[in-house]
């Protein structure tokens, strides 16, 4: 029977380093695959899920995309019509996952990088599932120097995420972010050392 690569499923909450964990992957030559770049690029200009979303919520698209604030109005504090968006767009990161997932058939390991891994299903097609994680004192100044971001929007964001202690019990490994540049490295050279020496049958 072939081989197949060990999927590592990386996630973590904001501001816990997730994406700079992804890149050190990425410079140690494990292809990853972005979710959150993934959405962007089926809603964004000429993206798959544009016509469908225009249907479910007319005029939330232009030429440019999706308007995020349009469709955000739209959305906000309606779990039905989150949901709507949803099945449009979640299939469609779907097969551009599986298109990744085809295209580095032959390597050894890769990454899923999936924000909301462990609040969905996601954590179902994965191998091996790394959590980014750092002091909560951490994570709230990281959160609160990005532009535009205030208390109130910090901890409504926290609201809808799995809290940091419950994604590092259910972990295989976690990626401690906030304890220096060093251990992080380390911690993912190790995950891709460990990872490519390994394939799943």
């Amino acid at each position: 029977m072939r081989r197949r690569p060990v999927v590592i499923g990386l996630t973590g909450s904001i501001g816990m380093g997730k994406s700079k964990v992804a890149s050190k992957f990425r410079h140690l030559g494990v292809p990853v695959f972005d979710a959150d770049a993934a959405v962007r690029a089926v809603q964004g200009p000429g993206g798959v899920a544009l016509p469908a979303i225009e249907a479910a919520f007319p005029g939330t698209t232009g030429p440019m995309g999706v308007d995020r604030a349009k469709l955000g109005a739209a959305v906000f504090g309606d779990k039905a019509a989150l949901k709507r968006l949803e099945r449009i767009v979640h299939p469609a990161v779907g097969r551009m996952q599986q298109a990744f997932r085809r295209r580095y058939r032959s390597r050894r390991a890769i990454v899923l990088d999936i924000p909301l891994l462990l609040e969905g299903e996601g954590w179902k097609g994965v191998d091996l599932i790394a959590v980014a994680s750092a002091p909560f004192h951490v994570q709230r100044a990281r959160v609160l120097a990005r532009p535009g971001m205030t208390e109130a929007k910090f901890l409504n964001v926290l609201k809808h995420q799995m809290p940091d202690s419950e994604k590092r019990r259910i972990a295989d490994i976690v990626i401690e972010t906030g304890r220096g540049r060093l251990l992080t490295f380390r911690t993912v050279q190790g995950i891709a050392r460990v990872a490519k020496g390994s394939r799943i049958r």
